[in-house]
């Protein structure tokens, strides 16, 4: 028999009790040997150093304790001030909630706190910005100090003595906040907004699971276990487009309903078994959905089209249900499921005795799976800055990844690593953050195939340089590096260790075959070594390339910066080979262009590596590629004026590596990598197509386009080249 979720459940189970929305899977209990794994897998937790003393969960009670007696008086003082009598300022009260780790009982030593304060009606969430923000600035035990009133969830962010808070706020349509309030009633909903729902929503779902678990403290074992395994594999970030505390703690407290008479040492093995052959987009629910007269929205695909784009959607139990998961994309939750499989394999050597709970938290060595990084470098004159400038480009890391799929058509693929890294050595304010790349695996690829990224990266620039409270200093780079340009400080040494074979489990085999892999990361395989040069490069010149992106969005004078910032602004581009390509150069199978300046550049002539010519060639652009790196890594403490001096900028902000490109010669190689004419072709190109093949308005516009050469602009030869490309004229110029 088959569940609405898509799992066995056994028939001898069907008239048995049942948890959650459908009948557990099994209900047979812990052997022996079981009872012994579970024991090992706690000593390993501890050893680890996953759980507080008691000495620092008391500190975290009398910080509460201090924090509850704030808000108490912040609201007696709004009360008086605003006229209410004695006795009401005598009965102004507020309370401090907390949810997420905290109360789920999963905290570990240094975690932040997440708590909620429920005030009166009268006390608005402008109170909360603005008075209450004052005050706690005004406390010495206040420290890092960060309001963000228009984020999804409004959140207030310091630290009070030394640990982390993040608080919440709800006001609720009463104007005596009971002692004993019970934020599970419905009633606590009634006349509230959206972002006051969604603030109370994760007291009310931390509630909510801890009731429809079987058993709290398993739940509690196997969810502590579970978040520093994702942490040790990169997948621990809602705000990236992986998953957080909250959907963890769904996911495993569905195994545990699924389960209910397992220990934890089960439970993680059945864990990795299930999700493995889940059957996304089937949601993961704790409960059914609940429909009520409040007229909140709930997830439902049935009725709302955005609702049917969850790739992943794991629904809160609490009224209104939502998608917990609603950041997943495409790439990371194929990154996701890798890692179930790489957990569910190493889980099958643990029951057989090969394998060592250990050997499940070996941290994901994210940058050897990759031939090709993206690296996003943040700036700001210092460090509190750079907190709210940092917090703002990572959440929107997220959108930097579903605009390359959007514009590649899913076949080129991102993986953003929910870590940030600083360079010690820089005196300046600022972190990195990566991401990896690679072809979609099994997809067909023409010979000489390209993703233009351009145009992707430059809209992601200039959405993240909308900042409201943008502050002068307030800088992001994005470059392209390759794996041997992986500056040092990311390494936990730092400095790079020797390549060693790439394990089964590292599973981004960039030649495409394979989606996942198939064994343990203590099975290793044989790759060549990927510093010798690809005998491809031997091959034919290159066919058609795909660029999907439509040239149409992008702008050759668009504006990438602050008018006042003009001069300040410093780009890198580059063309990022692939797969097969050699790490030295030479001709690839598939490449992704990622120039990221606002012009078009030849990417033949212009880029970390050069995509055709000699070994010497080479190695001079490789020399070229390292100068410009370091010029990046040192713009905080260059001038503008140095970096033009030093062949960096160009009058419009864009790099050109000392190279002296005139505009067209740059654009006819541009049309070479799109239709494999030549620059020749761009002065006058010869159309000799049926007029049907276009349409009407593109045919006027390359009609006037031709009669205007001889004095066309640098921009008008731009839009006609791409009009050139739009009216599919590709296939024509591969046939000729």
């Amino acid at each position: 028999m088959v569940s609405s979720e898509g799992l066995n459940v056994s028939p001898r189970n069907q008239g048995a009790k049942k948890f959650g929305v459908t009948r557990p899977i099994s209900f047979a209990g812990p052997t022996s040997v079981d009872l012994q794994r579970t024991l090992e897998l706690k000593t390993f937790l501890i050893d680890m150093g996953l759980y507080e003393s008691k000495e620092e969960d008391a500190r975290r009670e009398e910080v509460l304790g201090r924090i509850r007696q704030i808000v108490k008086d912040w609201v007696k003082q709004l009360t008086r001030l605003r006229g209410y009598t004695d006795q009401m300022v005598e009965d102004a009260n507020a309370l401090i909630l907390t949810f997420g780790s905290y109360r789920l009982g999963v905290h570990g030593p240094g975690a932040d706190i997440d708590t909620l304060c429920v005030g009166p009606s009268y006390v608005s969430r402008e109170d909360f910005f603005y008075i209450l923000h004052d005050m706690l600035a005004e406390m010495e035990e206040v420290t890092e100090l960060q309001p963000v009133p228009d984020a999804h969830v409004p959140v207030m962010k310091f630290k009070f003595e030394g640990i982390s808070i993040d608080l919440l706020y709800a006001s609720i349509s009463l104007l005596v906040v009971p002692d004993d309030l019970d934020i599970s009633d419905m009633s606590v909903l009634y006349n509230i907004d959206e972002p006051t729902v969604r603030s109370l929503n994760g007291c009310r779902v931390a509630d909510m699971i801890l009731k429809l678990v079987p058993n709290v403290e398993h739940f509690r074992t196997t969810l502590c276990c579970l978040k520093f395994w994702a942490k040790r594999r990169g997948v621990y970030s809602n705000v990236t487009g992986f998953l957080g505390g909250v959907n963890w703690a769904l996911l495993v407290a569905r195994i545990c309903q699924l389960y209910p008479n397992a220990v934890p040492s089960m439970l993680v093995s059945r864990f990795f078994r299930v999700y493995t052959q889940w059957r996304w987009p089937n949601p993961v629910m704790l409960c059914e959905i609940e429909e009520d007269e409040l007229g909140f929205t709930v997830w439902d695909p049935r009725k709302n089209p955005k609702d049917r784009t969850h790739l992943m959607p794991i629904i809160t139990p609490a009224y209104p249900c939502m998608n917990s998961s609603y950041n997943v994309s495409a790439s990371t939750l194929r990154v996701m499921l890798d890692q179930f499989h790489y957990g569910n394999k190493i889980c099958e050597a643990i029951e057989l005795n090969k394998a060592q709970w250990s050997a499940l938290f070996e941290p994901y060595l994210f940058f050897e799976s990759y031939k090709n990084y993206l690296q996003v470098d943040v700036v700001a004159a210092d460090m509190d800055d750079l907190r709210a400038w940092k917090g703002w480009v990572e959440s929107r890391l997220r959108q930097l990844t579903l605009m390359i799929e959007r514009d590649t058509l899913a076949k080129l693929q991102c993986h953003p690593y929910p870590h940030e890294y600083v360079d010690t050595s820089k005196q300046c304010s600022h972190c990195s953050f990566f991401m990896g790349l690679q072809r979609k695996q099994g997809e067909l690829v023409q010979e000489g195939q390209q993703f233009d990224i351009r145009g992707t990266v430059d809209e992601f620039r200039h959405s993240v340089n909308m900042y409201l409270f943008w502050k002068p200093g307030m800088e992001i780079y994005i470059s392209h590096v390759r794996r041997r340009q992986i500056p040092s400080y990311v390494f936990p040494d730092g400095y790079r260790r020797s390549r060693q074979p790439r394990p089964a489990n590292q599973h981004h085999t960039e030649d495409g075959e394979g989606s996942r892999s198939n064994s343990g990361e203590q099975h290793l395989k044989k790759r060549k070594d990927p510093e010798v040069v690809d005998d491809k490069q031997d091959k034919a010149e290159k066919r058609v390339s795909l660029s999907p992106k439509s040239w149409d969005s992008v702008s050759p004078e668009t504006v990438s910066h602050r008018l006042d910032r003009a001069s300040e602004e410093r780009w890198a581009s580059g063309s990022v080979g692939s797969n097969s390509e050699a790490e030295t150069g030479g001709i690839s199978n598939s490449s992704f262009i990622t120039n990221l300046n606002s012009e078009m550049i030849s990417c033949d002539d212009v880029g970390f590596e050069s995509v055709a010519g000699s070994s010497e060639e080479n190695a001079a652009s490789d020399q070229v590629s390292n100068n410009r790196r370091s010029l990046l890594n040192d713009s905080c403490k260059l001038s503008p004026d140095v970096l033009l001096e030093n062949g960096g900028l160009t009058g419009t902000g864009a790099y050109s590596d000392n190279l002296q490109l005139e505009a067209n010669a740059a654009l006819g190689m541009v049309v070479q990598s799109i239709g494999g004419d030549n620059s020749e072709a761009m002065h006058k190109p010869q159309i000799e197509s049926d007029n049907k093949c276009m349409k009407p308005e593109v045919r006027i516009q390359i009609q006037a386009l031709q009669q205007c050469q001889e004095r066309e602009t640098e921009s008008q030869q731009f839009w006609r080249a791409s009009a050139f490309y739009l009216c599919g004229f590709d296939n024509q110029i591969a046939a000729n």
